[in-house]
């Protein structure tokens, strides 16, 4: 006769009836029931991560690939603690994302044990949907609650927490998963002062996220455009991107504040879909924090929640907009053959060598604010970004996308400084034999904050301030770093050298580094 199943084993069978295949993990003594579970129940595939916020950022990855959430198992609230920064940036990207958090036995709690914490309130900063597990008898309609959670528009982080008796005791069975509604339908009002504004005259800008920057939005979008002449742009962070060769090419909302202003200055309508207000990044002394011209009026055709794919086709319809457009096809940019490694020769190569249906995980921040003209016309590709400004979400964003998209290559476009919070992400990869490359750029700086010194008017900065953006003393041996974690790596600081390693990188399978001296 068989054990009865535990309150773990209900809730591991209950994520695998809906869906969730993957649970990315770094456990501790209060899971160790789930991962007992994890080990009897087939159809959830595991990989660990040595730190939380390595798994968060792939869950997240995983997320935007797979349209699907994935499971994240942490221990306790310090353990959800090391990953918030990258639950952060997959709130912001509205990832989908079932978080389960280990806690200690409820009758231990009262103890006061040197790991307590209010679970629910770090949860709480990032989850949509937020749920203690007291009762194993209930824990498995819990993680049906919190799949459904996860699921419904615009897609959300929903934090589950497992008490280590209620893992242990015996559970409920498998629940199944609540009906998840339909994104709503955007108002007829919206569609209507959307056509107006866009026969009104006046110069006009679509402003897409979320979905709109999909295949299919962008077309429907590039549709109204022709009709009005209003121009297209996406927002500066987008979860994800369909682009490349018979794509509508989209340039985002630049960074600098001034080119964001400058950017925006033509328009007097700008209609968000699935997009947020345009606003700076941060607030900078004289400097307006919404960047749009203060004459512009600002109108929502659909919001995230709303089905900004049915919304633009009635507003296609409404303005009479063509059934098809012709695409513009930009030319693939040729290889460089010489001239210094910099910037502005590394768009060209991505260009020219970025393989077909190719993930690109950008955390390039100042390097890579100039890639995107340059891949208008490489070859069909998906490109995901830091959606929520917290660093650190690269490497394992591309550790996510590999295990989501198996068949697919990655290529992780790196900042140096920002790839150090979580290079142990490296690991996972090696252990996974996942197919990503990554792309160091090299210049062993914060440099992103260099540029900001000046845009806050913070002037004359001596040694000590220019010190704490630098990483050349010591200088981070990259090469060394990802042998260490099991990746191949290779350095170049010629141009002919990376066009050389870049290729051989992507024609051999599992992980590879290289570390561009910029």
């Amino acid at each position: 006769m068989s054990d009865p199943m535990n309150g773990a084993e209900s809730l591991v069978r209950t994520l695998v009836a809906g869906g969730v295949e993957v649970c990315f993990t770094n456990p501790g003594t209060s899971e160790m029931h789930f991962v007992a579970a994890l080990d009897r129940v087939e159809g959830m595939a595991c990989a660990l991560f040595l730190f939380e916020g390595g798994a968060t950022g792939a869950a997240d990855g995983y997320a935007r690939m797979a349209d699907k959430p994935a499971s994240t198992l942490l221990h306790l609230g310090p353990g959800l603690a090391n990953g918030l920064a990258n639950l952060h940036n997959a709130r912001r990207a509205r990832s989908m994302m079932v978080n389960i958090v280990g806690e200690h036995a409820t009758y231990h709690r009262s103890y006061d044990a040197p790991l307590t914490s209010d679970i629910e309130a770090l949860a709480g900063t990032v989850s949509a949907w937020t749920r203690p597990g007291p009762s194993a008898a209930e824990i498995g309609r819990d993680g049906a609650a919190a799949i459904a959670a996860s699921r419904t528009a615009p897609g959300g982080i929903a934090t589950l927490i497992l008490p280590a008796d209620t893992a242990w005791e015996p559970g409920g069975g498998i629940a199944p998963v609540p009906v998840i509604p339909d994104r709503a339908r955007a108002a007829d009002m919206a569609v209507r002062q959307a056509a107006e504004a866009l026969a009104s005259g006046e110069p006009a800008l679509l402003f897409l996220g979320d979905r709109a920057v999909r295949g299919e939005g962008k077309r429907i979008a590039a549709r109204i455009a022709a009709k009005t002449g209003a121009r297209l742009m996406a927002m500066q962070a987008n979860a994800r991107i369909d682009r490349g060769a018979g794509s509508v090419p989209i340039e985002r909302l630049p960074y600098p504040i001034d080119q964001a202003i400058a950017a925006l200055a033509p328009y007097r309508r700008v209609i968000l879909v699935g997009a947020t207000r345009p606003v700076g990044f941060f607030a900078y002394p004289g400097k307006p924090s919404v960047l749009t011209h203060e004459q512009a009026e600002t109108l929502t055709l659909a919001t995230p929640e709303e089905d900004q794919i049915e919304a633009l086709e009635r507003l296609a319809e409404a303005v009479g907009a063509p059934a098809t457009v012709e695409m513009p096809i930009p030319p693939r940019p040729t290889l460089p053959d010489s001239g210094p490694l910099a910037d502005d020769a590394i768009g060209p190569v991505l260009g020219a060598l970025i393989p077909e249906g190719a993930v690109i995980c950008d955390e390039s921040l100042t390097t890579g604010r100039n890639f995107f003209a340059a891949t208008h016309g490489a070859a069909p590709h998906s490109w995901l970004q830091l959606s929520g400004g917290a660093i650190g979400v690269g490497i394992p964003l591309a550790t996510g996308a590999a295990i989501a998209a198996r068949d697919r290559k990655v290529v992780n476009l790196q900042a140096d400084g920002s790839a150090l919070y979580t290079a142990q992400a490296l690991w996972t990869q090696a252990r996974e034999r996942l197919d990503v490359v990554t792309l160091i750029w090299s210049n062993r700086a914060y440099a992103i904050l260099r540029g900001e010194l000046a845009n806050v008017g913070a002037r004359n900065p001596g040694p000590k301030a220019l010190g704490m953006l630098s990483l050349d003393d010591p200088p981070v041996d990259w090469v060394s770093l990802a042998r260490g974690y099991g990746v191949e790596a290779r350095r170049v600081e010629t141009l002919p050298a990376f066009i050389d390693v870049f290729r051989h990188a992507l024609a051999r399978p599992g992980p590879f580094l290289i570390e561009v001296a910029l």
